[in-house]
């Protein structure tokens, strides 16, 4: 509720500050005292832009402050998911600076505008009868029969579930969209893939091949080079076997003299061994060098796929190119495989179709239980309130589409006179049938949930008599459960309320200021005799506004 509310340098308002209490609250005033002005700078509260023009001193900033009781209106949850400070005792701030611009804060916290509407419809409904077309949307009638049937934990879970088919949905339009461009490179893929696989690579495969192509393609030069170098090392008269053995025991006879010939000689021995070991080597390695071409022609074929396949994969190693058939099996897997994935998602999406389904049925039947009393309820507020042939027919067309809200179309028609055609409210429903249509729907809504505090703004305009004194009584009804103000221009809605604010004008330093006045029990039987007959107050409106107020 809204407990307090401070309005500085605003339109006609230098500064007011007033406080409010729970239950009734009336606010009267003479035609062009400032009313729309208070409502103006509450809206500002509410999340409206704000306007330079509005300051009532350009040098000087605008600022507005209410403070609400908030314990009651279970609204952590959007605190929270605004990243903002809750506390039960809410503060919000609206500044608009000389500049032009402006600056909102909620308990401190700055917030942008958004924040602050979202915040601003759960605290305060300010209704006129401007604002009666709400009641013609299919959104807001739609709430109302909710309220009346207790979905809230079915429409939660029901948006959550549909929050999750959507996505759903969207994936397997992803994987159908997926699988239409992987099959126009999946031959392709499925070619080069087919190419590496047949290639048979190995890892550095490619070094091995070219060397052994070297040694086929060059036996005759291997041969006759192992060869020369065998005869060279084993000629009896000059070869280097023959010569090193016998320089080795020239120098035997030396060894034992001295350990500079020992040193020598044990060096040509070493040597004679090596070259030994390498006459030993040359001579395996001539038996088994032999002439293979069909080898030869194996390598070479081996060879130009391996090159032919670096060049055209633009890569420089048989490593890449296993990289690359790797990733090409990934690739044409995942083509073959999409169907499975798709034929999974469209299960998934079956079971979130069922659980929808159920959840819809379940929020229609509760829906179709609960019209009937919210007709009867309607009808009979109505007919108090001037409308005794007021009828209401509320259908539900079922559909095939997942609304936002369930699985069916709302048909809210009305018919104002007996024997007359339902039409859509907006067609078949004045201005004034509106607002009491409203405030009847308002009324029971306010016995099934918890609305926040509503202000009626001049709904009872062309409204007189026994209807208006219905009309408040209704007001006060609601303000066993919410608080609630209404700004009328009725002594007979005035005399209803816990307390009683007067708007006024007044010339101060020949400046025309509006001010906000609570009145006490005298002054409230002046300002109702002054709305019975004039600002000539007689006995007869004095007693008149006292009966009222009794």
């Amino acid at each position: 509720m809204l407990t307090s509310l401070t309005i500085k340098n605003y339109a006609l308002i230098d500064h007011l500050k007033v406080d409010f209490n729970d239950g009734f609250t009336i606010i009267t005033g003479e035609t062009g005292a400032g009313k729309s002005i208070l409502l103006g700078g509450l809206s500002l509260i509410l999340g409206k832009r704000a306007d330079l023009s509005s300051l009532k001193d350009t040098k000087t900033k605008c600022i507005i402050e209410a403070v609400f009781n908030v314990s009651n209106y279970n609204l952590k949850a959007l605190f929270k998911a605004e990243d903002l400070d809750y506390e039960p005792q809410t503060i919000i701030r609206r500044e608009i600076l000389p500049s032009g611009k402006s600056r909102a804060f909620v308990n401190d916290s700055p917030v942008n505008l958004n924040s602050l509407q979202l915040l601003g419809e759960r605290l305060i409904d300010v209704h006129s009868q401007h604002q009666t077309l709400q009641l013609t949307t299919n959104d807001f009638q739609f709430q109302v029969i909710d309220a009346l049937a207790g979905n809230q934990k079915e429409l939660e879970d029901y948006s959550g579930e549909l929050l999750a088919y959507k996505q759903l949905k969207r994936e397997l339009n992803e994987l159908k969209n997926l699988k239409s461009e992987a099959i126009k490179e999946h031959d392709y893929n499925s070619f080069l893939l087919h190419e590496l696989v047949e290639a048979n690579l190995v890892s550095d495969e490619l070094e091995v091949l070219e060397e052994e192509y070297e040694t086929l393609n060059n036996v005759e030069i291997i041969k006759e080079r192992l060869s020369e170098a065998y005869q060279l090392l084993s000629d009896e008269q000059i070869g280097v076997v023959t010569s090193l053995t016998a320089l080795k025991n020239n120098l035997q006879k030396l060894s034992g003299l001295s350990s500079k010939y020992q040193d020598i000689y044990n060096r040509v021995n070493s040597a004679l061994i090596e070259v030994d070991d390498i006459f030993s080597e040359i001579d395996v390695l001539q038996a088994d060098v032999e002439a293979d071409p069909n080898r030869l022609d194996v390598v070479n074929s081996k060879l130009q796929v391996l090159n032919n396949l670096l060049q055209k994969h633009q890569v420089a190693t048989v490593s890449e190119l296993i990289e690359i058939r790797e990733e090409l099996t990934e690739k044409v897997a995942v083509t073959e495989n999409l169907d499975d994935t798709i034929q999974n998602k469209e299960n998934e999406i079956y079971k979130a179709e069922k659980a929808l389904d159920a959840l819809a049925k379940t929020i229609h039947t509760k829906r179709s239980k609960a019209i009937p009393d919210l007709i009867k309820q309607l009808q009979a507020i109505l007919e108090g309130l001037g409308m005794p042939n007021a009828q209401f027919n509320i259908e539900l067309t079922p559909t095939k589409t997942y609304l936002s809200n369930g699985k069916e179309e709302l048909s809210f028609l009305f018919s104002a006179n007996k024997g007359g055609s339902f039409n859509a409210l907006k067609k078949a429903a004045s201005g004034g049938e509106l607002s009491r249509i409203m405030l009847a729907i308002k009324l029971v809504l306010s016995n099934y949930t918890q609305l926040p505090t509503i202000m009626f703004d001049e709904i009872d305009t062309g409204v007189s008599g026994e209807i208006s004194n219905k009309m408040g009584d209704i007001m006060l009804q609601m303000s066993k459960n919410m608080q609630v103000f209404s700004i009328t221009h009725l002594p007979q809605i005035a005399a209803k309320g816990h307390s009683h604010f007067k708007v006024y004008k007044e010339d101060v330093n020949n400046v025309t200021q509006t001010n906000l006045v609570r009145l006490n029990h005298d002054e409230r039987i002046v300002e109702i005799a002054q709305m019975l007959g004039g600002t000539d107050v007689s006995s007869s409106a004095i007693a008149h506004a006292k009966e009222l107020l009794n």
